[in-house]
């Protein structure tokens, strides 16, 4: 639950973008900024603390996440101007950082504690998979509901995640931990350690992360701005429908490939996600808000499968003591994937315009997509477990 309220509570402000600019007067280079401020948070939380609860344990990274978060969104209330809602950002990508790979890890050592002679189930996983995508698919809807609805929607939001963020923080603290930290204080673990020979397939995950994410942050960044620029739709409902349909749609092609094992996922995860960046791409040339759905559903689909595809390859040539700081690193990558390609595109629209910017982004994408996919497939087997 926590996993899930403090992922949504990231993407929120997705619909919420255009009532920021119109309250502080900016344009969509100073939105791009603002999404951006979560993402490098998140990147330096996972890059400087991520590897923490290997050594410290899970639940004492995970209760201070929450309360990142929960200041994250005490400041977007009292703080009502750019430089507060920029500070609530990086605040809140510093609580996703913290929350993001412990949590994939705490959910795999709970369930190794409570079913011993489970060792190798796909629980854990699918768990961390629906909390992780779903949180982030939850997000824009209920912020769009708010927006629709509710009464002053950039106060009432932050509100209602606070709230919720409380109630996880309790919870956690019900939890029992699972790290031996005096064990673990002698052994020491390193931060980032493979397998033997895992390095190419590991930099192959990490390229899987940077260009799913490069997707998912495009369309939560720019989304609300271009559905009301090119589709002239106000409704905020619809601003957040769109990337909740992108995030559910990589969350259920995740629970859907769960029997279908590693392979299978990269191979129709390299067919599908190019198939939607197309899909994207013309819903921009041909604005229809239909096929702009489905296209970020079919592009969501392939971003998630790829997205699953890269943690599993990372979480196996992982040396296990140090799981969650490898997982970190991977999730630093994907991050800089979602902040840095959305910026770059920003900057291509003002030299080249939307439609060649959106080609652009489309085939650098698909490229990657697909030699990253070559690569983790060759070099798979020269992995020593």
């Amino acid at each position: 639950m926590a996993f899930t309220v403090l992922m949504a509570f990231g993407t929120a402000p997705t619909p919420l973008w255009p009532l920021y600019a119109a309250r502080d007067g900016f344009g969509t280079t100073t939105i791009t900024i603002a999404f951006t401020g979560m993402v490098a948070g998140a990147a330096v939380s996972f890059l400087t603390l991520g590897h923490l609860s290997d050594r410290f344990g899970r639940r004492r990274i995970i209760v201070p996440a929450l309360l990142v978060a929960l200041a994250a969104a005490i400041v977007l209330i009292a703080w009502p101007t750019l430089p507060g809602l920029l500070t609530g950002r990086v605040l809140n990508g510093v609580g996703v950082g913290l929350m993001a790979s412990t949590a994939t890890t705490y959910l795999h050592d709970l369930y190794r504690e409570a079913h011993p002679d489970r060792r190798f189930s796909a629980l854990p996983a699918t768990v961390a998979t629906a909390a992780n995508l779903g949180g982030l698919a939850l997000g824009p809807l209920v912020a769009g509901s708010m927006a629709q609805w509710a009464p002053a929607p950039l106060v009432t939001t932050q509100a209602v995640f606070a709230i919720a963020m409380a109630i996880s923080l309790v919870l956690v603290l019900s939890s029992p931990e699972t790290v031996d930290r005096e064990l673990q204080e002698q052994r020491r673990p390193s931060r980032f350690a493979l397998l033997p020979g895992a390095r190419r397939v590991f930099v192959a995950a990490a390229a899987m992360g940077f260009v799913s994410f490069a997707l998912l942050g495009f369309v939560s960044s720019l989304g609300a701005t271009l559905i009301h620029d090119r589709l002239h739709i106000d409704s905020h409902l619809v601003t957040g429908l769109t990337p909740f349909l992108m995030f559910a749609s990589a969350a259920v092609a995740q629970l859907a490939a769960g029997q279908l094992g590693l392979p299978r996922t990269l191979r129709i995860g390299a067919v599908v996600f190019p198939v939607g960046l197309v899909l994207t791409a013309l819903s921009l040339f041909h604005p229809a808000l239909w096929l702009l759905l489905i296209a970020v559903s079919v592009a969501g689909a392939g971003a998630g499968l790829l997205f699953k595809s890269g943690v599993t390859i990372g979480a196996t040539v992982a040396e296990p003591s140090s799981r969650a700081g490898v997982l970190s690193v991977y999730f630093v990558i994907g991050y800089i994937g979602m902040g840095v390609p959305s910026i770059l595109f920003t900057i291509a629209t003002r030299h080249i315009g939307l439609g060649s910017a959106v080609i652009g982004l489309a085939t650098v994408l698909a490229i990657g997509a697909a030699l990253s996919v070559a690569l983790a497939t060759s070099a798979r087997h020269g992995v020593r477990h």
